[in-house]
């Protein structure tokens, strides 16, 4: 990963994170802070804080930061094959031990790879609108949950921390960083996919979206970053429950997305920030992201 705004060694991080004093705060994201280390390295340290509708909420979810972090260094193990990552070490400072790596600084690709092959969320919206999702049209009569003809490639831009993606066909992405790169982008974020909805469904999971990172190295090779199909990034439903026609239970973050839209009395377009989540909401969040490990890589989590 990469940043080009650096913020002086020893300034106080952002809720949720670790503050290591001792090393230059490179960038703040909305749950990961990037430090900088010797020999063109970073330390990424993933926190407690918890996101929705690319905004941040004021209340932590207990050991998210480090379910994250294991959960992703599992598939990119699982991955290994398929592409490289960006993960140089597990060697990290204490206090952040278990919710950090060292990595590879990388120009990160400025597209949101996204592939469906349910349809739901953002692309149920557009799919309602006007019968296509980012470009591709879809057949008629499809609800929210449906299972997809076949997977789809959906990008959107990467928007700044507290500004709202967009949208991009095909097209766009095309546009934005040239024919030779989208074609790849396109074909591993797809691939990705195809292993991780294989990896989950043994173990009686849906996948139905996920959001893939990916940087490139000074010699142009596409690496896998950030995080790797894990529940801030991605859609997982238990499969036994899958019933198209509505929202579907699942395993991350919509959960809260749920609470905000239907009980917290908060609006989206009301320019309030979202209200503290209640215990409840918290204990029931950090359960679903245990799930979510648990069920997926076959270990208990602590």
């Amino acid at each position: 990963m990469s940043s080009d705004d650096a913020i002086p060694a020893g300034r106080p991080g952002p809720a949720g994170a670790p503050v290591l004093a001792d090393l230059p705060l490179v960038h703040s994201g909305k749950v990961r802070d990037l430090y900088q280390l010797p020999g063109d390295r970073l330390l990424m340290v993933a926190s407690d804080r918890v996101s929705a509708f690319d905004v941040i909420l004021p209340t932590l979810i207990p050991d998210k930061g480090a379910i994250l972090t294991q959960l992703s260094l599992w598939w990119f193990g699982q991955l290994a094959d398929l592409a490289p990552n960006h993960v140089v070490s597990t060697d990290v400072p204490a206090e952040v031990s278990g919710r950090a790596i060292v990595c590879e600084r990388l120009a990160m690709v400025p597209v949101e790879c996204v592939a469906r092959g349910y349809l739901t969320g953002s692309g149920l919206a557009d799919y309602a609108a006007g019968g296509a999702v980012c470009g591709i049209s879809l057949p008629a009569g499809l609800v929210d949950g449906s299972h997809l003809p076949e997977p789809i490639f959906t990008p959107t831009t990467k928007a700044p921390k507290g500004r709202h993606d967009t949208a991009m066909t095909y097209a766009d992405v095309v546009e934005a960083v040239g024919a030779e790169l989208a074609a790849e982008l396109r074909r591993l974020t797809l691939a990705v996919y195809d292993r991780g909805v294989a990896a989950a469904a043994a173990a009686g999971v849906l996948l139905a979206d996920t959001k893939v990172e990916m940087g490139r190295r000074a010699d142009g090779t596409l690496v896998l970053a950030d995080e790797l199909l894990t529940p801030d990034s991605s859609r997982f439903w238990p499969a036994a429950s899958w019933r198209p026609g509505g929202p579907q239970p699942s395993y991350d973050k919509q959960f809260v997305r749920d609470w905000l839209l239907t009980s917290s009395g908060w609006r989206r377009d009301s320019g309030e920030p979202p209200p503290p989540l209640p215990d409840q909401i918290v204990e029931a969040t950090r359960a679903r992201y245990v799930q979510a490990y648990e069920r997926l890589t076959g270990d208990s989590w602590r």
